[in-house]
């Protein structure tokens, strides 16, 4: 882990990023190492206050084409989601990856008055 990411590399590693949340809402950012606005994303998301799982898109294509698979929410770099119990119940991209936005939604989502829903 760095700069409190967790590497996921490949379908396996996203599978037990997921797992090891244990119904807690698990972070998973998709960066791309040749875009601007992604790392200024990066940015907000470094040091986050629990783990976040990053998908480097030139380095995990297929990862990324799974979790679009199993998600339903169409790509884009960056990108950011957040599943509980397997389903995304949060996702930004671009410039809504701001630190307290993801902040705020984990609040809603752990006092539970987030109704369950992707947000474009």
């Amino acid at each position: 882990m760095t700069n409190g990411f967790t590497e996921i590399k490949d379908i396996e590693s996203l599978t037990q990023f997921l797992a090891a949340s244990n119904g807690a809402p698990a972070i998973i950012f998709k960066h791309s190492n040749m875009c601007g606005i992604s790392a200024r994303a990066y940015t907000q998301m470094t040091g986050f206050g629990q783990p976040v799982g990053i998908v480097i898109v030139q380095n995990a294509r297929a990862v990324s084409d799974e979790i679009e698979r199993r998600s339903g929410v169409a790509h884009e770099t960056p990108q950011l989601l957040i599943f509980r119990n397997g389903e995304v119940i949060w996702t930004a991209s671009h410039g809504q990856i701001r630190g307290e936005a993801v902040e705020a939604a984990l609040a809603e989502i752990n006092k539970g008055t987030m109704v369950p829903e992707v947000r474009p």
